[in-house]
């Protein structure tokens, strides 16, 4: 099946129909995972969940990665294939319901993320930052910001890929944990900020006074 490198691809679009299938792409992006294990994570029951990731598998937006027999019957893990780009033109034009669904499900995922991580020591490391600006820009700053932005973003990506060369140059003993290798958490997100947004009773922004230029990378 061609890969889905596109936001606006049809099979993503359809992915975003329900949001259960947007959190379930969210934990499977961070490790691969059988059904079980993330319907107790997500308060779901197993056949719902079960029937998203094969909806999830057909649609090519996630791999199934392993098999392993347990109690006489075959666990299946699955894992997120790599998440399609987010260029400019495709996210504005996202309809804006899939824009709100995709919005809240990784917030609450990040929120999670960041909170579990926070609690295991995640910013102990006298290098770790946590900042929240708020910039006031005319558009020519905006476009000045949003470009620095996916510069940036670029550069981790290129930071990563020349560790993972270091890391396979170690051998085998470059094992998770092992070496000095650890997981690294990163959040960026570019947005118009609305200060003062009306908000559903669950905390959602509703969809007409959603940001129209917002962005998370």
């Amino acid at each position: 099946m061609k890969p889905i490198t596109e936001i606006d691809d049809p099979r993503y679009v359809k992915a975003l129909a329900h949001p259960l299938r947007i959190r379930i792409l969210a934990m499977l992006a961070d490790h691969s995972a059988i059904p079980v294990q993330l319907s107790s994570r997500l308060d779901a029951t197993l056949g719902t969940v079960a029937y998203h990731v094969r909806t999830l598998h057909s649609l090519g937006l996630v791999e199934l990665v392993d098999t392993r027999q347990r109690r006489g019957a075959t666990e299946h893990y699955y894992r997120a294939r790599e998440h399609p780009r987010f260029p400019d033109d495709a996210w504005s034009g996202l309809a804006p319901v899939a824009k709100q669904r995709m919005l809240s499900a990784m917030l609450q995922q990040i929120g999670q993320y960041v909170t579990g991580s926070a609690a295991a020591g995640g910013f102990d490391r006298s290098e770790a930052h946590m900042t929240r600006s708020g910039l006031r820009l005319d558009e020519r700053g905006w476009q000045q910001l949003a470009a620095a932005t996916r510069k940036w973003l670029r550069e981790a990506e290129r930071i990563e890929e020349t560790a993972a060369k270091r890391l396979d140059k170690a051998g085998d003993a470059a094992t998770d944990g092992a070496a000095g290798t650890f997981d690294t958490g990163l959040v960026v997100m570019l947005f118009e900020g609305r200060p003062g947004a009306a908000t559903n009773a669950d905390g959602a922004v509703p969809a007409r006074s959603a940001a129209s230029r917002a962005r998370v990378d």
